[in-house]
Protein backbone atom coordinates (compact mmCIF):
# COMPACT_ATOMS: atom_id res chain seq x y z
CA UNK A 1 0.00 0.00 0.00
CA UNK A 2 1.40 3.83 -0.81
CA UNK A 3 2.37 6.14 1.90
CA UNK A 4 2.28 9.86 1.26
CA UNK A 5 4.68 12.49 3.24
CA UNK A 6 3.52 16.08 3.51
CA UNK A 7 5.98 19.05 4.55
CA UNK A 8 5.49 22.02 5.57
CA UNK A 9 8.35 24.73 4.44
CA UNK A 10 9.32 27.31 6.51
CA UNK A 11 10.30 26.55 10.25
CA UNK A 12 10.02 22.71 9.16
CA UNK A 13 11.86 21.39 6.78
CA UNK A 14 13.46 24.23 5.80
CA UNK A 15 15.19 27.07 9.33
CA UNK A 16 14.34 30.10 8.28
CA UNK A 17 11.42 32.32 6.92
CA UNK A 18 12.03 32.07 3.04
CA UNK A 19 9.50 34.55 2.09
CA UNK A 20 11.64 37.26 4.16
CA UNK A 21 14.98 35.95 2.83
CA UNK A 22 13.92 35.95 -0.56
CA UNK A 23 12.74 39.89 -0.70
CA UNK A 24 15.97 40.76 1.05
CA UNK A 25 17.52 38.39 -1.75
CA UNK A 26 16.05 40.16 -5.14
CA UNK A 27 15.99 43.68 -3.45
CA UNK A 28 18.48 46.16 -1.93
CA UNK A 29 18.07 46.95 1.53
CA UNK A 30 17.50 50.24 0.67
CA UNK A 31 14.03 49.56 -1.21
CA UNK A 32 13.02 46.95 1.06
CA UNK A 33 13.41 49.42 4.04
CA UNK A 34 11.61 52.10 1.83
CA UNK A 35 8.44 49.92 0.92
CA UNK A 36 8.89 48.38 3.79
CA UNK A 37 8.20 51.66 5.59
CA UNK A 38 5.18 52.27 3.33
CA UNK A 39 3.10 49.39 4.75
CA UNK A 40 4.28 49.93 8.35
CA UNK A 41 0.96 50.11 9.84
CA UNK A 42 -0.13 46.71 8.71
CA UNK A 43 3.60 45.33 10.02
CA UNK A 44 3.26 46.78 13.12
CA UNK A 45 -0.68 45.53 12.88
CA UNK A 46 0.64 42.24 11.96
CA UNK A 47 2.87 41.62 15.18
CA UNK A 48 0.58 42.70 17.50
CA UNK A 49 -1.47 40.07 16.31
CA UNK A 50 -4.32 41.91 14.56
CA UNK A 51 -3.69 41.32 10.88
CA UNK A 52 -3.95 38.02 9.85
CA UNK A 53 -0.47 35.84 8.42
CA UNK A 54 -2.20 35.48 5.17
CA UNK A 55 -3.37 39.21 4.18
CA UNK A 56 0.23 40.23 5.61
CA UNK A 57 1.97 37.86 3.13
CA UNK A 58 -0.39 39.20 -0.04
CA UNK A 59 -0.04 42.49 0.84
CA UNK A 60 4.09 41.88 1.30
CA UNK A 61 4.25 40.69 -1.81
CA UNK A 62 2.30 42.91 -3.88
CA UNK A 63 4.06 45.77 -2.52
CA UNK A 64 7.73 44.49 -3.23
CA UNK A 65 6.91 42.32 -6.00
CA UNK A 66 4.40 44.17 -8.06
CA UNK A 67 5.28 45.22 -11.84
CA UNK A 68 8.94 43.37 -11.43
CA UNK A 69 10.17 41.80 -14.31
CA UNK A 70 8.88 37.69 -14.21
CA UNK A 71 12.74 36.98 -16.23
CA UNK A 72 14.56 38.86 -13.57
CA UNK A 73 12.47 37.53 -10.40
CA UNK A 74 13.02 34.01 -11.91
CA UNK A 75 16.55 34.46 -12.19
CA UNK A 76 17.41 35.49 -8.49
CA UNK A 77 14.79 32.81 -7.83
CA UNK A 78 16.49 30.23 -9.47
CA UNK A 79 19.95 31.16 -7.46
CA UNK A 80 18.43 31.77 -4.13
CA UNK A 81 17.66 27.88 -4.34
CA UNK A 82 21.48 27.75 -3.58
CA UNK A 83 20.70 29.48 -0.14
CA UNK A 84 17.72 27.37 0.79
CA UNK A 85 19.88 23.92 0.45
CA UNK A 86 22.08 25.27 2.70
CA UNK A 87 19.61 25.82 5.11
CA UNK A 88 17.15 22.94 4.98
CA UNK A 89 16.59 21.33 8.48
CA UNK A 90 18.98 18.64 8.77
CA UNK A 91 17.19 16.02 10.61
CA UNK A 92 14.02 16.48 8.32
CA UNK A 93 15.90 16.42 5.31
CA UNK A 94 17.03 13.30 6.47
CA UNK A 95 13.59 11.95 7.44
CA UNK A 96 12.55 13.15 3.55
CA UNK A 97 14.81 10.63 2.09
CA UNK A 98 14.13 8.49 4.03
CA UNK A 99 10.61 8.93 2.72
CA UNK A 100 12.31 8.62 -0.68
CA UNK A 101 13.97 5.91 -0.25
CA UNK A 102 10.83 3.75 0.88
CA UNK A 103 9.05 4.81 -2.30
CA UNK A 104 6.73 7.33 -0.32
CA UNK A 105 5.31 9.95 -2.52
CA UNK A 106 6.34 13.10 -0.95
CA UNK A 107 4.97 16.93 -1.16
CA UNK A 108 6.35 20.11 0.12
CA UNK A 109 3.22 22.00 1.12
CA UNK A 110 3.54 25.28 2.35
CA UNK A 111 2.17 28.93 1.91
CA UNK A 112 5.99 30.42 0.28
CA UNK A 113 5.88 31.06 -3.35
CA UNK A 114 6.10 28.87 -6.03
CA UNK A 115 8.53 31.12 -7.85
CA UNK A 116 11.41 29.70 -5.70
CA UNK A 117 9.78 26.92 -4.28
CA UNK A 118 9.41 25.13 -7.44
CA UNK A 119 13.44 24.99 -8.78
CA UNK A 120 14.18 23.59 -5.56
CA UNK A 121 11.49 20.98 -5.30
CA UNK A 122 12.57 19.36 -8.35
CA UNK A 123 16.35 19.47 -7.25
CA UNK A 124 14.99 17.68 -4.26
CA UNK A 125 12.83 15.44 -6.72
CA UNK A 126 9.20 16.14 -4.75
CA UNK A 127 6.03 17.35 -5.59
CA UNK A 128 4.95 20.93 -4.22
CA UNK A 129 1.53 22.35 -3.45
CA UNK A 130 1.72 26.25 -2.81
CA UNK A 131 0.98 29.88 -3.02
CA UNK A 132 1.61 30.41 -6.73
CA UNK A 133 2.27 33.99 -7.91
CA UNK A 134 0.29 35.39 -11.86
CA UNK A 135 2.01 38.01 -14.26
CA UNK A 136 1.00 39.19 -17.35
CA UNK A 137 3.15 40.37 -20.17
CA UNK A 138 6.51 39.12 -18.84
CA UNK A 139 5.81 41.61 -15.54
CA UNK A 140 4.44 39.76 -11.97
CA UNK A 141 1.10 41.65 -11.12
CA UNK A 142 1.57 41.66 -7.64
CA UNK A 143 -1.41 39.09 -7.32
CA UNK A 144 -1.29 35.48 -6.39
CA UNK A 145 -3.25 33.39 -8.89
CA UNK A 146 -3.78 30.67 -5.79
CA UNK A 147 -5.50 31.46 -2.48
CA UNK A 148 -2.48 31.50 0.04
CA UNK A 149 -1.76 27.87 0.85
CA UNK A 150 -2.38 28.01 4.35
CA UNK A 151 -4.94 26.73 7.16
CA UNK A 152 -7.57 24.65 5.69
CA UNK A 153 -6.28 25.50 2.30
CA UNK A 154 -3.70 23.22 2.91
CA UNK A 155 -5.98 20.31 3.37
CA UNK A 156 -8.30 21.46 0.78
CA UNK A 157 -5.07 21.54 -1.84
CA UNK A 158 -3.90 18.02 -0.92
CA UNK A 159 -7.67 16.55 -1.11
CA UNK A 160 -7.98 17.99 -4.67
CA UNK A 161 -4.23 17.06 -5.36
CA UNK A 162 -4.30 13.43 -4.24
CA UNK A 163 -6.97 10.32 -3.18
CA UNK A 164 -6.59 10.42 -0.06
CA UNK A 165 -8.50 6.61 -0.03
CA UNK A 166 -5.10 4.94 -2.17
CA UNK A 167 -2.71 5.42 1.44
CA UNK A 168 -2.99 3.44 3.62
CA UNK A 169 -0.24 5.63 6.08
CA UNK A 170 0.11 9.44 5.67
CA UNK A 171 2.32 11.55 7.44
CA UNK A 172 2.58 15.01 7.77
CA UNK A 173 4.98 17.34 9.38
CA UNK A 174 4.53 21.32 10.77
CA UNK A 175 5.33 23.32 13.10
CA UNK A 176 2.43 25.80 14.14
CA UNK A 177 -1.29 26.44 14.10
CA UNK A 178 -1.39 27.07 10.17
CA UNK A 179 -0.31 23.11 9.88
CA UNK A 180 -2.91 22.35 11.84
CA UNK A 181 -5.69 21.33 9.17
CA UNK A 182 -2.83 19.55 6.80
CA UNK A 183 -2.20 17.17 9.87
CA UNK A 184 -5.60 16.30 10.86
CA UNK A 185 -5.61 14.22 7.61
CA UNK A 186 -2.37 12.43 8.86
CA UNK A 187 -2.25 8.98 10.27
CA UNK A 188 1.00 10.19 11.31
CA UNK A 189 1.22 13.77 12.29
CA UNK A 190 4.22 15.29 13.60
CA UNK A 191 4.31 19.00 15.01
CA UNK A 192 7.85 19.80 14.96
CA UNK A 193 9.43 20.50 17.93
CA UNK A 194 6.84 18.97 20.24
CA UNK A 195 6.08 15.49 19.01
CA UNK A 196 8.48 12.94 18.12
CA UNK A 197 9.38 11.93 14.51
CA UNK A 198 7.47 8.83 13.10
CA UNK A 199 9.41 5.83 12.94
CA UNK A 200 8.90 5.09 9.06
CA UNK A 201 7.79 1.95 7.41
Amino acid sequence: MKALALFDFDGTLYLKDSFTGFIFYTFKARYVLKTGLSILPWINHYYLGLYPADKMRKKLYYNMFHAKPVDHVQHDAISYTRVLQQHLNPQLLAQLKQHQALGHDVVVVSASLDIYLKPLCEHLGVDLISSEVESEHGKLTGFYKTADCSGLEKKRRIQQRYDLSTYSRIYAYGNTLEDAAMLSIATQPCMYGQDPLPVLR
